[in-house]
């Protein structure tokens, strides 16, 4: 077994610091989305922090030279402020902001701050970019598509007060998690003049085109990815590019199945670089690095050597290669791959976005032979540092040093299992309680990550600290089906899912219980998404846990795939056929099949608007366990949906929901 201690703090903790505790969420900051300016010495992103009397995020723009120095707002306040963009000469900085009550494009001269409000918009912009000439803004909006009713009511008598009308869905994509139920709007691309004005509708064709674009060397036109194919519903990863001119005469540029998306121009306009796969209906394919001349001709992939999906991509000045971020054993990497695709790995520190669960997240931006980009790991999340090949990287902000300061923080260990099922090698992380000594026994806490082709790592992560700090040894890990290990790794699961990933899960747990400072007595298990799979499958194969808490399930994979907001992907990806085709398929993977087996008393948290996985699997399995005579209880957190802990409160809530199920069900409440 190898062991490897990672960085448990970014400054000396005084000798009495306090625990981390719930409260504390609202405390911490991160920073996201860095945006370099052309001449790479000034870093501009959005610093996000919390407000406890709101129970909201706020995003706010900050600007940090590339010393480290001259850290100052350009905004502030309880607004949101996004997408910040530089001009090409660098002289002005666009972004989107909500500080008049609506979110509008405003732009600021950075010569003297004077800031001004370029649009009117009754709806959010996305995609804000500079063209190359710095003429043109261009952005996405909704429209609103025209819809016939084929059903007329009488006409309504006067005075009368009658029910709203009956809400018709006709549509295979009516309802989205975090959107609710969906109106007929669909967005299309947008350009304006940079000095404000009218915006300009570039798209007008009946799909959406919210996707990611790049303007063509000249100004001209733009390349962008959409799925416009007449069955789109039916091919969900089916996109293609295509390019439109400022006149709006449209050229497809790819045809293949499969997605083509996030295409990037060359500087020199020759290449077109973008990302996507041969699609195979895998349940996960590595997404690739391609390159093709500007009219489409001559597409190759260029990252076939790398067994990796590719996060994002960005071109060099010169137009002889590109920059790129991809996850690799747990850690998010920028890399740069010349034309050849011969790579070269610049640094491994890329994330902390996601600050509830070490999850891969992060971005970057380049500009002058220089990277800015979003750095954390087990310590902090997100800050701001700035790298360049073959030089170390320079962390540029310290957000959290004012919290992290007087805070006991658990340290967490790497280590590797050989899972009992094959030998295959997993790599699993533990977080140690702040007090920890190997002499004592203390519970252990297994925590699963959803997905399930994602994955955990060596990220900073406040709810396995808020955990550890509540005196438990935390253990997380990559089963098979995760991401970062390759496409062999993660299509272990394909159409066995779950299967031997609990084997993996089993094998940490017992490594960790083999080093001596476990109490055998006090195992406890929760995860999340299809972590909350696993734990009812657990629940349902073994009763070594003392109690478990499963979170946001799949428990029936029928009623799942026939309720969730992306049927036609899980039906054809994660089993190839439709329920009714192979009911025994689905029902011999579904958690409820076991729940006659289940004895451990199992909480279930779920949002009560959650349209990834509804609550309606929670409440099957909470019946069933009724049934059952189970020790249960149902946790329904009140407008939220999959993703929980977007509200502070949330992310405290759901860890004071599951300390509390495990404090109730300890074998010995004496730690």
């Amino acid at each position: 077994m190898k062991t490897l201690w990672l960085l448990a703090a970014a400054v000396a903790v005084p000798a009495l610091a306090d625990p981390f505790q719930p409260i504390d969420v609202f405390d911490l900051e991160y920073a996201s989305n860095p945006q370099i300016s052309p001449n790479g010495n000034q870093v501009v992103y959005v610093r996000t922090a919390m407000d406890i009397k709101t129970d909201h995020s706020y995003g706010n723009l900050w600007l940090v030279d590339s010393k480290g120095e001259q850290h100052r707002p350009i905004t502030s306040g309880p607004q949101n402020t996004s997408s910040p963009v530089w001009s090409p000469d660098g002289k002005q900085l666009l972004y989107v902001s909500d500080q008049d009550g609506s979110n509008q494009l405003y732009l600021r001269w950075m010569d003297n701050g004077q800031t001004a409000r370029l649009t009117n918009l009754t709806s959010y912009p996305t995609n804000v970019s500079f063209s190359p000439d710095g003429k043109w803004i261009a952005f996405t909006l909704p429209v609103t598509a025209a819809t016939d009713s084929f059903a007329k009511m009488p006409a309504k008598p006067k005075g009368a007060e009658w029910e709203a009308d009956a809400k018709v869905i006709d549509k295979m994509f009516y309802r989205a998690d975090g959107a609710g139920y969906l109106n007929s709007d669909i967005r299309q691309l947008f350009i304006m003049s940079a000095e404000g004005g009218v915006p300009h509708q570039l798209t007008h064709s009946a799909y959406s085109h919210g996707g990611a674009y790049s303007w063509d060397a000249d100004s001209k036109s733009i390349v962008y990815s959409a799925n416009e194919h007449d069955d789109w519903e039916y091919q969900s990863s089916n996109s293609e590019l295509y390019r439109v001119t400022l006149e709006g005469k449209t050229t497809a540029l790819t045809d293949r199945i499969g997605p083509d998306n996030n295409p990037k121009v060359s500087p020199d306009g020759k290449y077109i670089a973008y990302l996507g796969f041969d699609d195979k209906k895998l349940g996960y394919q590595n997404i690739g690095l391609y390159l093709m001349h500007k009219d489409g001709s001559n597409a190759k992939l260029i990252s076939a050597k790398l067994d990796r999906s590719i996060n994002d991509i960005e071109w060099d000045d010169g137009s002889d290669g590109l920059y790129l971020s991809y996850d690799d054993q747990g850690h998010t990497k920028l890399a740069y791959t010349n034309l050849a695709g011969k790579l070269t790995d610049i640094t491994a520190d890329v994330g902390g976005e996601d600050i509830g669960r070490p999850y891969a997240s992060g971005s970057f931006s380049v500009a002058n032979g220089s990277l800015a980009y979003t750095q954390s790991n087990t310590s902090h999340p997100a800050d701001i540092a700035i790298v360049s090949k073959g030089s170390k990287p320079k962390r540029l902000t310290d957000l959290n040093s004012d919290l992290f300061a007087f805070k006991s923080m658990g340290k967490v260990e790497e280590f590797w299992v050989k899972s009992s099922a094959d030998g295959l090698p997993i790599q699993a992380w533990r977080v140690l309680p702040p007090d920890f000594d190997p002499k004592k026994q203390y519970p252990l806490l297994l925590e699963i990550h959803g997905g399930p082709f994602a994955n955990y790592g060596a990220r900073f992560a406040a709810e396995m600290q808020l955990y550890a700090n509540a005196g438990y040894v935390v253990v997380y890990l990559n089963p098979r089906g995760s991401t970062s290990y390759g496409a062999e790794f993660a299509n272990k699961i394909h159409h066995n899912y779950p299967s031997q990933d609990y084997d993996d899960l089993m094998s940490a747990v017992d490594d960790t219980i083999a080093q001596g400072y476990i109490d055998k007595d006090n195992l406890f298990v929760t995860g999340g998404s299809g972590g909350g799979v696993l734990t009812a499958w657990i629940v349902g194969t073994t009763d070594r846990f003392r109690a478990a808490v499963v979170a946001k399930p799949v428990i029936n994979w029928a009623s799942f795939v026939l309720t969730a907001d992306f049927s036609p992907y899980f039906t054809e990806y994660w089993f190839g056929n439709m329920p009714w085709e192979d009911p025994m398929g689905y029902w011999k993977r579904s958690p409820l099949s076991r729940v006659g087996n289940v004895t451990t008393p199992t909480m279930l948290l779920t949002g009560e608007q959650d349209y990834r996985t509804p609550i309606s699997e929670t409440e099957q399995f909470y019946q069933a366990l009724k049934l059952q005579k189970v020790d249960t209880a149902m946790v329904r957190i009140a407008g939220s949906g999959h993703h929980i802990t977007a509200r502070p409160s949330n992310l405290m809530r759901k860890v004071v929901y599951i300390l509390a199920w495990f404090d109730k069900h300890k074998a010995d409440k004496k730690q």
